[in-house]
């Protein structure tokens, strides 16, 4: 299957991100072969499925039989429904009370983390036949959003949760599962575990139980109950550096480039704003038509490399918002139209999303996440 996202031209342009639908299924099969039985997948799409595009990645993991998605907002919900999606959609970022009608309208369930947001949500259901699904989040130690320890029992025996509002699943959020020291995540699942247990002795039943990310999935056996939610794992990536499992992960997408044009420095020449680089040698520079704006950070400038004839070549000057220079001298005969990769193979060498987070200081997520919406995504 081949598919592409929108564009209006009846040609490629030369900046594309291509994403491997194989690799995806080959990672959620690994998700699932860690998991014991009865242990369900949510897979996370948020952030446009982390700069895969969600719509295509949400369909092409619903034909591998995940039934559940994760997104942070409400809007992102709106955007799976509006694209045919009819699975189950939970919203676990901020719920602003204005725009609860609009979680309604479009069936997603709601990751509650405050008691006012539930009474909002009550009022605004009504008198209804059918309680309405929600999950609950309790703040274990990460320190954002969630209900304290305490504060759980009490919502759920509340009037609220007698009609309108039905508990499908409680969650939490492991704050440092990738650490290679596991204390800290220990006693946030002691502590989920703690609540679960008040729930239980109250006798209310809690049918969905999820804590696992993608660190704990392939590190933390403890945390994954009967719900895990794959989110970097599904596209190639992990932070856990515990497990090996990790290293058989498939990067899902690349990035790739081409030539715009190749210019000669003399020596002394500088290229870019600020003059921040200053041919030491007659040099060849590289112009590729990709910048800031498309999620090739600033912060590579003179610290990045990209691959072109298979070989590492270096970010001369600043990234600018559309453009990026290249320096090809040792290369021969780097010519428009040529091929640069950005983030993939080519030749016996790769660049990863890993890579570009090292050189520019950040992690893996935020490269990818980056990548711009002008970058037109070819699936295949």
């Amino acid at each position: 299957m081949s598919v592409t996202s929108v564009s209006p031209l009846t040609t490629a342009p030369p900046t594309i991100a291509s994403v491997d639908f194989s690799a995806l299924t080959s990672n959620l099969r690994q998700a699932r072969q860690l998991l014991s039985h009865g242990c369900d997948i949510l897979a996370v799409v948020k952030a446009d499925a982390y700069g895969h595009g969600a719509v295509a990645i949400t369909k092409a993991l619903a034909q591998q039989g995940v039934t559940r998605f994760a997104v942070a907002t409400i809007q992102e919900g709106a955007q799976l429904r509006d694209a045919g999606i009819q699975a189950q959609i939970l919203v676990m970022g901020a719920l602003p009370p204005a725009q609860l009608a609009d979680l309604l309208g479009y069936a997603l369930t709601p990751v509650i983390y405050e008691s006012s947001i539930a009474a909002e949500l009550a009022a605004r259901l009504g008198r209804r036949s059918n309680p309405y699904p929600v999950h609950l989040k309790v703040d274990t130690g990460m320190g954002r959003l969630g209900l304290l320890s305490e504060q759980v029992l009490p919502l759920l025996q509340s009037p609220v949760f007698q009609g309108p509002l039905r508990l499908e699943g409680l969650m939490t959020h492991l704050a440092d599962a990738d650490n290679a020291d596991p204390a800290y995540t220990q006693i946030q699942i002691e502590r989920f575990q703690t609540v679960l247990a008040g729930l239980r002795k109250a006798g209310l039943p809690v049918p969905l139980i999820h804590a696992a990310n993608s660190a704990a999935i392939l590190g933390h056996p403890a945390a994954h109950f009967n719900l895990v939610r794959p989110g970097i794992m599904l596209y190639g990536y992990s932070t856990a550096p515990q497990s090996g499992q990790a290293e058989t992960l498939k990067p899902v997408l690349s990035l790739r480039s081409q030539v715009a044009q190749v210019r000669s420095l003399a020596q002394g020449d500088s290229v870019g704003y600020n003059r921040s680089f200053v041919a030491s040698r007659p040099s060849k520079i590289a112009v590729l038509p990709i910048g800031y704006a498309d999620g090739y950070s600033r912060a590579l400038s003179n610290r990045g490399h990209l691959l072109v004839q298979g070989r590492r070549c270096p970010v001369v000057g600043r990234v600018c918002m559309d453009m990026t220079l290249v320096d090809v001298t040792d290369l021969p005969d780097v010519r428009p139209g040529d091929e640069v990769v950005v983030i993939g193979r080519q030749g016996t060498d790769a660049i990863l999303a890993t890579d570009l987070a090292a050189w520019s200081g950040t992690i893996p997520y935020e490269v990818l996440c980056g990548i711009g919406p002008r970058v037109l995504r070819v699936y295949s």
